[in-house]
């Protein structure tokens, strides 16, 4: 089946979900534009959540998908946020934050019955998932909404499981994209492919549509994929600079400057692996520190900082998520860019 007709959508092409730069207005935009739209749910609340699907459908009766995350979350462990937070010591010194005045929130939330009875209100056309897919009972009820189920595959295995687990399509994330990467069966950074070489790997390894992610930034990069038989591509990192995008003056500044053509997948932010652009934090403590807690428990000490250096107008405690390919952002409106982009879909 073509992926149009499994979503209902115009054209094959995703939104890709950003946690943290976005809400309902980038995800109105595209869908209105005839892509599907994405809402990134794994830092909502449920009454947060039933709060932007009421905006969110009240200014488009598109398609539209919401993305949770799918982690086992980890009990906290007190020698290892001890010897995160030694490492963070030097920081707070310098920039006056009492660790003492640090809680050890988690930040990202896993998929949960009480969100899939906000998704039971308001019956999704499609729900994705990130780290691998939630317990059977869960994806059951999801799909008795009536919605059809994405996940994100960095391996030829993660693919194959999906499959067998009631993936009805699998987003094959390429090395090169932004954010956080999708793997949940392996936490080797060697087994990670480049979007072009797991592509075709995934396509002929399952029986369900393969939609490529990854470093696809512009019409030509649309083109290229779907010539490798993709059935749609998804795309986040081309969209940060759009006006719908929440994303902050100093992330925008960043993703113009030539500091976007150094990324690196970092866990210090979070706890796991995620491309975002280096700045001083990704380069003194890492990028990958042994020191930082499991995900996303790490995310709790370094947040004050983050605020503190924002506040003086520096991103040096920033996530600033980007995939490797930054040529396609532009300070352009959602359905002029989803437009630009379509032109990679014309014979």
């Amino acid at each position: 089946m073509h992926l149009q007709a499994l979503l209902g959508i115009q054209l094959p092409l995703i939104q890709a979900p950003m946690a943290g730069v976005q809400d309902h207005h980038l995800a109105v935009a595209v869908s209105n534009a005839g892509a599907l739209g994405s809402l990134p749910c794994a830092m909502l609340d449920a009454a947060g959540l039933r709060e932007q699907l009421q905006a969110l459908s009240g200014k488009t009766n598109k398609p539209y998908n919401l993305n949770f995350f799918c982690h086992t979350s980890p009990a906290v462990d007190n020698v290892r946020d001890a010897a995160w937070r030694a490492a963070l010591a030097p920081y707070y010194a310098e920039l006056g934050v009492d660790p003492a005045s640090i809680s050890n929130g988690p930040g990202r939330q896993p998929f949960s019955a009480e969100m899939a009875e906000v998704l039971a209100a308001f019956r999704p056309a499609v729900v994705s998932f990130h780290f691998g897919l939630p317990s059977a009972e869960l994806l059951a009820r999801v799909k008795a909404c009536g919605a059809k189920v994405l996940s994100s595959a960095t391996t030829v295995e993660e693919a194959l499981w999906l499959q067998a687990n009631g993936a009805d399509a699998i987003i094959a994330q390429g090395l090169e994209a932004g954010g956080h990467r999708g793997m949940f069966l392996t936490e080797a950074l060697s087994s990670q492919l480049g979007t072009f070489a797991l592509l075709p790997q995934i396509i002929r390894a399952v029986n369900v549509p393969v939609i490529a992610a990854g470093g696809i930034a512009d019409a030509q990069g649309v083109r290229a994929a779907m010539a490798l038989g993709a059935a749609g591509v998804q795309i986040g990192t081309s969209y940060l600079c759009c006006p719908e995008a929440n994303t902050s003056a100093l992330h925008r500044t960043a993703l113009f400057s030539p500091a976007a053509q150094h990324t690196a997948l970092t866990n210090v932010f979070s706890g796991r692996p995620a491309r975002g652009i280096v700045n001083r934090v990704m380069r003194e403590l890492g990028p990958i520190s042994s020191a930082a807690p499991a995900f996303p428990l790490a995310t709790a000490a370094i947040a004050p900082l983050r605020s503190q250096a924002e506040k003086q107008g520096n991103a040096d405690f920033s996530p600033l998520w980007a995939g490797q390919n930054v040529n396609g952002c532009k300070a352009i409106s959602a359905a002029e860019l989803t437009a630009e982009l379509a032109k990679g879909f014309a014979p």
